[in-house]
């Protein structure tokens, strides 16, 4: 029920029981009155009987009868014992006896005018007792004409009463419209506060509602700006928890989960946009799903490493307060590699030199053991020197590759003569080549002459290819130093005939230490990091390496400078 209907309905109520009310009263009162008059003008016909009574008794009947006879009340002249002595015909005889009445008995007993009224239907009447002669003058006179008086007021006053109601209705309803209208607008007002709409407030004119709509104007004011503070907070932490390394997951307290940023959603494999299921489903590995249990159940779960596919992550789990949990991801995958990394270093750099200091150890024990032929005293020194040499090569490569990883060293490019630095480099290697019977071919492009990179890192990268070359090519092959112009870019590329490689070795020749042929490699006294370097040489350049080999038809070791 709206509140028009209950303000009419209300009104309709409160105006229908006032009119029983009034009329009621009006009811009563217009009776008293009218009973009131009926019985003074009672009393004064009494007193006019009673005057008017002969001294004889005998005549009192006539007396009494001719009376009567001039009105429509009945008289009766009653002894004070209650009997009658005379009567007029309406309904009493003389001999009977009315000393119960209660207007007689207080009419002797008071010595005073009484009246009573007899409501009895179908004749209700109206007595009065007046004390005179032998006892009272009794008079009475029907109501009917006060019924119908009474009556017709009734009528006019519910007629007036209908009228009343309508028009209070009418009233009552344009009131409940003045009032419904700015509270149905202040209404739809507070609906478009809460669906987040711009509210229109309405103006009543009731001072009342006008003040409720200043204190929602109000509250629509500092929600707003409650609002915008909150929004900013969970824009900075939105941003705060995507712009984090670790992956973060929230759930709900029924396990739906509402949370995940771009780390999350990259280790676990979930595009940026893609839904995500529900906290006990989103892990396929067992270790991962026992640490979803536990925290569902309310425990806290600490640095607990797991393997997913490829991937090994440290998992911090907490229980809220609220219900639910939340997960936080590191990703270990890359530390893990890099301590299998270093491990291996330290295991190849141990293995790189034992080999040596081990034959520098045992030569040089074997000279201390005694004297030996000078021949053998010289072959001995010989290779304690190419083993300390071999040592120096390695920590010199060691120290240059650790360099360049660290950052400390930077290129200085400047426009460099490809021709004459693959020249110098050639003549250090020109005795092991003549002793082969290999030659150098200079192949370089008139538009591909000079390369804009640092002189020392190129001499440094054409040493270690054209070494390599040099190192893997049978007698008599030929290694050529080849530049070209190619899209926005300079290539410098050394071409060997030797055995080439493989194609699974190929891919990872540029890792530090890894060797093709261990063996090989070791009796020619390389280090195992000279490709590494190349590598790390042209990247600091911006540029890359590119390896293309075919087994048994060579090498060709491409470097690509930006042009």
């Amino acid at each position: 029920m709206n509140f028009t209907t209950r303000l009419v309905a209300g009104t309709l109520f409160v105006l229908f029981f006032a009119v029983i009310i009034q009329v009621w009263t009006a009811e009563g009162s217009l009776r008293g009155s009218l009973e009131a008059d009926v019985s003074r003008a009672l009393e004064r016909e009494a007193a006019l009987v009673a005057e008017a009574l002969p001294t004889d008794s005998t005549r009192w009947d006539a007396t009494v009868g001719r009376l009567a006879s001039s009105g429509s009340h009945g008289v009766e002249i009653v002894d004070r014992d209650g009997r009658v002595l005379a009567a007029s015909g309406t309904g009493t005889q003389a001999g009977m006896s009315l000393g119960g009445r209660r207007d007689i008995v207080q009419a002797l007993a008071n010595l005073q005018p009484a009246s009573s009224v007899d409501r009895t239907p179908p004749n209700p009447t109206l007595s009065v007792s007046v004390p005179a002669g032998p006892g009272v003058v009794r008079m009475s006179a029907p109501l009917d004409e006060i019924e119908r008086t009474i009556d017709r007021s009734r009528t006019a006053a519910l007629g007036a009463a209908f009228v009343a109601l309508i028009a209070g209705s009418l009233l009552a309803w344009i009131a409940a419209q003045s009032v419904a209208r700015p509270l149905t607008a202040l209404a739809a007002a507070a609906n478009a506060i809460a669906a987040g709409a711009l509210p229109r407030f309405p103006r009543s004119g009731v001072s009342e509602i006008d003040g409720l709509v200043q204190a929602l104007r109000q509250m629509h004011r500092q929600l707003q700006d409650r609002f915008d503070d909150l929004r900013r907070e969970q824009g900075d932490a939105a941003a705060l928890v995507e712009s984090m390394v670790e992956g973060v997951i929230a759930s709900d307290r029924r396990g739906a989960t509402v949370t995940a940023n771009a780390a999350a959603r990259r280790l676990l494999g979930y595009d940026v946009h893609a839904p995500l299921p529900d906290l006990t489903q989103l892990f396929r590995a067992k270790a991962a799903r026992e640490i979803v249990d536990l925290v569902l159940a309310g425990e806290a779960v600490a640095n607990r490493e797991v393997v997913l596919a490829d991937a090994t992550l440290l998992v911090n789990a907490r229980p809220l307060a609220a219900g639910g949990a939340v997960l936080v991801i590191h990703d270990l995958t890359e530390l893990r590699r890099l301590e299998t990394v270093r491990r291996d270093f330290v295991a190849n750099v141990s293995h790189e030199l034992k080999t040596p200091l081990t034959s520098i150890s045992g030569y040089a024990e074997t000279l201390l053991g005694g004297p030996e032929d000078p021949a053998t005293e010289r072959r001995f020194i010989e290779i304690i020197l190419n083993n300390a040499r071999r040592m120096q090569r390695l920590v010199d490569d060691l120290l240059d590759l650790s360099r360049i990883e660290s950052g400390r060293w930077h290129p200085d490019p400047m426009p460099t003569v490809v021709a004459e630095i693959a020249t110098e480099v050639w003549d250090g290697l020109a005795d092991r080549a003549a002793q082969r019977g290999i030659e150098l071919i200079l192949d370089i492009a008139a538009d591909a002459a000079v390369v804009q990179c640092d002189p020392d890192a190129l001499r440094q990268i054409l040493t270690n290819l054209l070494d390599n070359a040099v190192r893997y090519s049978g007698t008599g092959g030929r290694v050529t130093c080849r530049t070209r112009q190619l899209a926005g870019e300079v290539e410098v590329a050394v071409i060997d005939t030797g055995a080439g490689i493989a194609g699974e070795h190929l891919e990872r020749i540029f890792e530090r230490f890894y060797r093709v042929d261990p063996s090989r490699a070791r009796d020619e006294g390389g280090t195992g990091l000279g490709l590494s370097i190349v590598k790390h040489l042209v990247e600091a350049h911006e540029g890359r390496v590119v390896a293309e080999s075919l087994l048994g038809y060579g090498t060709t070791i491409r470097t690509l400078f930006p042009g």
